[in-house]
């Protein structure tokens, strides 16, 4: 069977010119393939598979089915996941799989997911949608043919693998134990300056959480600590309040100290210091 032969406009031209000259003296203006990259768009997050392998970590709730290209919206607690969003996401999804396929040749479509994470239940398009609860925080809205992945970060149990989320739930509770939770599996220096500026902007906000700056503090001074010069731990016992070097610190470990700097200290062990002559 022979293919159909080509217009030598195109037939996407063709048919954008005959509804040009229909429209012709009208109070519409019709427009042939427009350039409709004119404004950046920006996808939230984007998870890619880089290379063959497993995750080291238990994935959040929700997201245990990655695909090879992962397209994820974000509302925070600000924000609402409404229907213009899902619109915005799947228009998203489209753009992104013709700029990673080859010409006419698009990847197939089950290398794709779309996920909306949130921060609170959005009880707005559940009653525009069929909505269905895979578990608890986790729901699959479809939209059309396309299935969209909801996770709500203010749903999830409290458990390690959710703690990335419930840092941007809105309850401090959840807040609280993403903080507490996070710190205690990721010690990279990068890892707790995001905590840092994520602690900086709710507290700015003026968001009560059951992790207090002042637990932030400690935290951060225990694992920085070690990385310090003695000139930086001097610098550092100055500006720290006394309460938040102590706290936490047992009578012995203290005690500890005191020994070990004695012990430290030039001529300790030797001979008194002779005074010196006047």
């Amino acid at each position: 069977m022979s293919s159909e032969p080509e217009s030598p406009l195109g037939w996407h031209r063709m048919f954008g010119m005959l509804l040009m000259e229909f429209f012709e003296d009208s109070p519409y203006l019709v427009e042939i393939e427009r350039d409709l990259s004119e404004q950046q768009q920006f996808m939230d997050v984007i998870i890619v598979r880089s290379r063959p392998g497993r995750m080291a970590v238990q994935l959040p709730d929700g997201m245990s089915g990655l695909n090879a290209h992962n397209l994820i919206t974000f509302k925070s607690r600000h924000e609402s996941l409404d229907t213009w969003a899902i619109k915005e996401l799947i228009g998203h999804y489209v753009a992104y799989r013709k700029l990673v396929s080859k010409r006419n040749k698009l990847v197939p479509e089950d290398q794709f997911r779309m996920y909306a994470v949130c921060a609170r239940f959005p009880q707005n398009l559940f009653g525009m949608v069929p909505w269905n609860e895979r578990q608890a925080g986790v729901y699959d809205c479809l939209w059309g043919t396309d299935d969209i992945r909801v996770i709500v970060a203010g749903e999830l149990p409290q458990e390690p693998q959710n703690a990335p989320l419930h840092l941007f739930s809105a309850s401090s509770d959840l807040v609280g134990f993403g903080y507490g939770s996070f710190q205690q599996d990721h010690h990279s220096q990068s890892a707790r300056r995001i905590l840092a500026l994520l602690h900086t902007t709710l507290d700015a906000e003026g968001f009560s959480m059951s992790f207090t700056k002042e637990d932030f503090e400690r935290e951060y001074f225990k694992f920085m600590w070690p990385k310090l010069s003695p000139e930086e731990q001097k610098e550092a016992l100055e500006d720290t309040p006394l309460a938040t070097r102590l706290a936490g610190v047992t009578e012995e470990e203290v005690q500890k100290y005191f020994r070990k700097r004695a012990e430290d200290t030039p001529n300790s062990k030797g001979k008194p210091k002779r005074k010196k002559p006047r």
